[in-house]
């Protein structure tokens, strides 16, 4: 693994306290890879969630997965639990924050249950999801799940709910960097292996693409002068903004689609139907920009108009 650079000391800087902060970035380094995804910590806390009402008189008997949950007496939903401002676990009190959290929130309230006590929330890695909905481990999967022609064969879907695109993480107040245009000899770092990186690597190879195993080194190195940009989908980017305002923004256009959905086993199109109205009717009701303001809105991004659900997905 690549290891951030210590900013270079000026020559007045007594040798002793230049290997003690080298020895401290080297620590931060090591802390980071530990646990991969984690946002620097600094910055405001997650806002207030706002309150759903819950629609204690839904049935939806037509869905398998739906007649399960309620005699097991909650939902179980699949979750991110590593990334900043949309599926984030605190690790002292267990609880789930984001805004993907929030929108599996207000799903769970226009199902019928009430998402203080009857969500049960399990994190599930990114390769593991299709496996998870087709085995029943979950009910739905709320995590930036980007809808595509190849899940689409494995998984039903509801939605999108939100539509990302592949922005730029710059310091706050960077004149140089502030979209796509600007990268040709800057340093725009990402996460290896990802398809950003690649993006970078394949459309912009003006751009001088580096690599770390995880996005808070890249974020770390940012704040370090060490690179010019972080990229991937601006939902995680403005995560990381939100945790640090003062420090950090996304600028420029987005360079890519990703259309975010909700994961439901492939043949239950009738949860996947009653997820779309749930859509439609918490974005008409202002349960999205609410929910949108208390968690990416926190990087002092307004909040986007919603899309259009895609009712051919339901079948």
């Amino acid at each position: 693994m690549r290891t951030p650079t210590a900013p270079r000391a000026a020559s007045r800087t007594p040798a002793r306290l230049r290997r003690a902060l080298a020895g401290a970035v080297l620590l931060l380094a090591v802390t980071a890879c530990g646990a991969a995804g984690s946002p620097p910590a600094r910055g405001p806390q997650p806002g207030k969630p706002p309150h759903y009402a819950v629609d204690t008189g839904f049935s939806l008997p037509a869905s398998p997965t739906w007649r399960s949950a309620e005699r097991r007496g909650r939902l179980t939903v699949g979750v991110k639990e590593d990334q900043p401002g949309m599926g984030e676990k605190n690790p002292a009190t267990g609880v789930y924050t984001g805004f993907d959290v929030e929108i599996a929130k207000m799903m769970a309230a226009s199902l019928g249950f009430d998402p203080a006590r009857q969500i049960a929330y399990k994190a599930i890695a990114s390769a593991n999801r299709e496996t998870a909905l087709q085995n029943g481990q979950i009910d739905y999967y709320v995590g930036t799940y980007t809808i595509n022609e190849g899940r689409k064969k494995l998984v039903g879907f509801a939605g999108p709910y939100y539509i990302a695109g592949q922005r730029l993480l710059v310091r706050k107040g960077e004149k140089r960097v502030r979209g796509p245009q600007d990268m040709a000899g800057k340093k725009i770092c990402s996460a290896v292996g990802s398809t950003p990186l690649q993006r970078i690597q394949t459309d912009y190879p003006r751009a001088e693409a580096v690599a770390y195993d995880s996005y808070a080194i890249c974020v770390d190195n940012l704040l370090n002068d060490q690179v010019d940009a972080v990229t991937t989908d601006d939902t995680i980017l403005l995560g990381y903004a939100a945790k640090d305002p003062e420090h950090l923004e996304v600028v420029g256009r987005a360079f890519s689609e990703e259309p975010y959905g909700i994961g439901v086993p492939r043949e239950d199109h009738a949860l996947a139907r009653a997820l779309d109205a749930a859509i439609t009717v918490r974005e008409r009701n202002g349960d999205w920009s609410r929910a949108y303001d208390a968690t990416l809105g926190l990087s002092g991004t307004p909040a986007p108009r919603p899309p259009r659900v895609d009712r051919s997905l339901t079948g």
